[in-house]
């Protein structure tokens, strides 16, 4: 009997500490999400996502090149999750300034 009872307070100790192992990693992935240059970088996805609706729906472009601008937009949203993932849940200051860039370069083609 008391093999079994160590056997069930191990189990209930590893239950413990693997809830709050969990909470403390979604506590820290949404201080994460919502880092400055992460907010900002996808700020300004969801502004120009917007715009190529808005042009879509105004005629100014066509359904195909609302498609490729939204593709385009989202392989630089998979790169910033990339990035963010392979620093700890943020982006530096250079992965920023790289994604804002490829963003501007989309940016300049809403509108033509």
């Amino acid at each position: 009997m008391c093999k079994l009872g160590n056997l069930a307070v191990a189990i209930s100790a590893t239950a413990v500490l693997y809830a709050a192992v969990i909470t403390a990693a979604s506590a820290q992935t949404q201080w994460q999400k919502d880092h400055p240059r992460r907010t900002q970088v996808n700020s300004r996805l969801a502004n120009q996502n917007q715009r190529v609706k808005q042009e879509v729906k105004s005629g100014q472009i066509s359904k195909a090149q609302a498609a490729k601008l939204h593709k385009e937009d989202r392989t630089i949203r998979k790169q910033e999750r990339a990035d963010a993932a392979k620093n700890g849940g943020h982006i530096t200051k250079s992965e920023q300034r790289q994604l804002n860039r490829e963003e501007n370069t989309v940016s300049r083609q809403i509108g033509k």
